[in-house]
């Protein structure tokens, strides 16, 4: 009987532990594809998330990978409108600013790029976003970012009320982006708890 009992909890601590260890990985798969699957829609407003400006005062890799798919998509004719959100980085530059001087030189009017230079991180983004939509009257939006960062992203952007959330990718992929879809796993459940 005794023998049994332990053969039990064994099975059980082997299906906890295998569990713990496939979760995140699953999980993990989940964010890539999600990202990686675009929700085009026309929009009344698109939203790039701020990116690290180098020391130079251009924009880095990742970050003119967000702005060229939200200028490819406005080309389109997917929104009338793009919110470049960011805030001062530790290179010493407002993101917004800099993201919304490249869209002009992409022909961009700048009448319609609207700048958010407190955005942060995702969530001050939405609800910075938010806030924006609601003062122009504005109800749809499509998120542009990273492809692994697409899903908390739109967490964030429905947590606050947003429920027209649709997203693209940038076009960019980087030896670096393993480590960043590991970062997002607990990331997603921090956002899911707020």
């Amino acid at each position: 009987m005794v023998r049994l009992q332990i053969n039990y909890i064994k099975r059980i601590l082997i299906i906890g532990v295998t569990c713990l260890v496939l979760w995140p990985l699953i999980h993990s798969l989940v964010i890539v594809i999600d990202g990686l699957n675009d929700q085009l829609k026309p929009v009344d407003v698109a939203v790039v998330l701020g990116n690290k400006v180098e020391i130079t005062g251009q924009p880095s890799k990742r970050l003119k990978a967000r702005l060229d798919r939200s200028a490819e998509l406005y080309d389109k004719g997917y929104y009338n409108y793009i919110i470049v959100s960011g805030g001062i980085g530790k290179e010493g530059f407002d993101e917004a600013k800099v993201m919304k001087d490249y869209l002009i030189e992409k022909g961009i009017a700048e009448a319609n790029i609207i700048e958010d230079n407190n955005g942060y991180n995702s969530y001050m983004t939405a609800q910075n976003t938010s806030e924006i939509m609601k003062n122009l009257d504005l109800d749809s939006v499509m998120i542009i970012t990273q492809y692994f960062h697409i899903s908390r992203t739109e967490l964030a952007f429905r947590k606050i009320g947003l429920k027209d959330v649709y997203s693209a990718h940038a076009k960019i992929f980087e030896f670096r982006d393993i480590y960043s879809i590991i970062r997002e796993f607990p990331a997603y459940y921090k956002y899911l708890m707020k």
